[in-house]
């Protein structure tokens, strides 16, 4: 069959700021497209610098040299099929996400973000300017419109090109994963086809960026919503679109549709790209972390092994009088099991050490969480000297339950340089561990099977602080405590609607002072992945100092 359009969609993993690295990546997909007789390569919104990029924008050196490694790749790539890259533009004095065409060596034409995202991790509205929307561009025989990433997600920019007589949408995105956002992407896709009567490409950027993993799975959509073409998730992948011309318009011949993997898995992967990209693009290669023999660095230490390797995986046990000796074991478990370093540093000496030094100045007072503490604390001045002496990142381990409440200490257990955990609540912990048991890809580094011990899943939950403590000593059942953090957190509802639901008031309302006495440890703990559109930091932005409580 004789295709009328090639379209090379490329979905890769950019390095921020990184422009000869990405510019190699985009020749060398233009080579692939090039060698396929595809007339355009598409590469994904701002990929010639990565993204998020924030305020980096606004450095002038940093947008004009991706502006200058954008005209570069242009005459490299003059000899063959057309380029579509994504990079910041300055013009003017002002500031404009774009997307740029490139043909015959040089920038052919440029598209402007319309629809600027100022919600959830998005801030661009404060970086950059509204651009004017623009009719379509012609490639060969196909007149293209190309809105980017947010303006495919409204009616405006899509029907205006539609009406100028663009034959197929191409948008091109940098859009960062939360659970079960495909189906949301798909469904405003298909609305924006159902609208236009046009073709649509979906073409999203993979890879991992502080705490955003973007997770391609990128799509092709034939006008009445039907599926033509699905990429991989969080897969780099290299594909070619063919259009035919017929009586009715442009249609997509159909190609492969690679079938997605449910929430748990993709949420278990996420954590997994997030810290792999975090160290790859950060420089380090190993990392440490504290094993106490519980669940949550259970679960940090296998998400590691299966991102960076068991070999450069090394977990610390640091035991006091107060480690029952079921966590010594268990910890000692888990590690084998995975086919880690596991090291034990006991901390009853230093612990008495500093005791002695205090007593003067604490004689007269009685023991309560300030001792507590203190072993915590020995504990991040352990790791964080082996973290400086061997040059391998420290993850924490507190998951959201934790970080939403408090329940954690700060220069102890949430030092160190990232958390895969910190959007994960502690009863899906539970459940991602019996996944992880259960379930093994080729992308995971550590060994199949049972690679977390039955008894750390089924245990009740402690620090080990001081003698027979429980978690539940000082907060509600993590069932009842995981509800009322996702409706007061993540679905931002009063305490009388939580209550309504079926809680507690007293309950609730003490779970709510936790969240907002909490604030000032959120704001200095080490960045993670996220998983819901909800997360700590740039999702929910909350003031530190704040009388304010819902009086509801």
């Amino acid at each position: 069959m004789t295709h009328d359009f090639r379209l090379t969609i490329a979905q890769l993993n950019p390095v921020l700021g990184d422009f000869e690295g990405n510019a190699t990546k985009a020749r060398a997909a233009w080579d692939t497209a090039r060698a396929a007789g595809a007339q355009m390569l598409a590469l994904p919104e701002m990929f010639m610098t990565g993204y998020q990029v924030q305020d980096l924008a606004m450095k002038p050196a940093f947008t004009q040299g991706a502006m200058a490694a954008v005209d570069a790749l242009a005459a490299d790539c003059a000899d063959g099929p057309a380029i579509g890259i994504g990079h910041p533009l300055l013009e003017k004095g002002k500031l404009y996400n774009a997307y740029s065409i490139l043909q015959g060596g040089k920038v052919a034409t440029r598209v402007l973000k319309y629809e600027l995202p100022n919600f959830t991790v998005f801030d661009e509205k404060r970086v950059y300017e509204r651009g004017q929307i623009r009719g379509p561009y012609a490639i060969g025989p196909l007149r293209i419109g190309t809105p980017i990433c947010e303006d495919a997600w409204h009616e405006e920019v899509a029907e205006t090109l539609a009406e100028s007589g663009a034959q197929i949408l191409l948008v091109p995105n940098g859009s960062p994963y939360f659970r079960n956002k495909h189906e949301v992407r798909v469904n405003h896709m298909v609305a924006r086809v159902a609208e236009t009567g046009l073709p649509l490409v979906y073409l999203n950027m993979v890879g991992g960026q502080d705490d955003q993993v973007f997770d391609g799975a990128s799509f092709v959509l034939n006008p009445g919503g039907d599926l033509a073409l699905q990429l991989p998730a969080f897969d780099e992948a290299v594909a070619h679109v063919d259009f035919i011309q017929t009586d009715e318009g442009w249609r997509v011949v159909a190609g492969e549709k690679t079938t997605l993997p449910d929430e748990w898995e993709q949420d278990y992967r996420m954590m997994v790209e997030s810290l792999r990209d975090y160290m790859a693009k950060t420089g380090f290669e190993k990392v440490l972390l504290g094993m106490s023999g519980g669940i949550d660095s259970a679960l940090v230490a296998t998400i590691a092994c299966d991102a960076l390797g068991p070999e450069n995986v090394r977990c610390v046990m640091l035991p006091s009088e107060y480690t029952s000796k079921h966590s010594l074991e268990d910890a000692a478990a888990c590690a084998k099991a995975l086919g880690a370093r596991i090291d034990t540093v006991p901390i009853s000496g230093p612990r008495q050490a500093v005791t002695e030094a205090l007593a003067p100045l604490m004689e007269g007072t009685a023991p309560d969480v300030t001792e507590e503490n203190i072993q915590s604390r020995l504990r991040g001045l352990m790791l964080m000297a082996l973290s400086n002496k061997f040059g391998e990142m420290l993850l924490t381990t507190g998951n959201k339950s934790e970080v939403a409440v408090g329940y954690a200490t700060i220069y102890g257990d949430m030092s160190g340089g990232y958390n895969p955990v910190k959007d994960l609540y502690k009863m899906r912990v539970f459940e991602t561990c019996r996944w992880r048991n259960a379930n093994h890809r080729p992308w995971m580094a550590a060994p199949a099977g049972e690679v977390i011990p039955q008894r750390i899943i089924d245990k009740p939950p402690s620090a080990e602080l001081r003698p027979d403590q429980k978690d539940e000593d000082s907060l509600p059942p993590y069932e009842v405590l995981d509800d009322i953090l996702e409706q007061l957190v993540d679905l931002e509802r009063s305490v009388a609607e939580v209550v309504a639901s079926g809680h507690d008031r007293e309950t609730v309302k003490r779970i709510e002072h936790l969240i907002y006495l909490s604030e000032y440890k959120r704001f200095q703990s080490a960045p993670g992945a996220r998983l819901t559109s909800r997360a700590f930091w740039l999702d929910r932005r909350y003031p530190i100092v704040n009388r304010w409580r819902d009086p509801s």
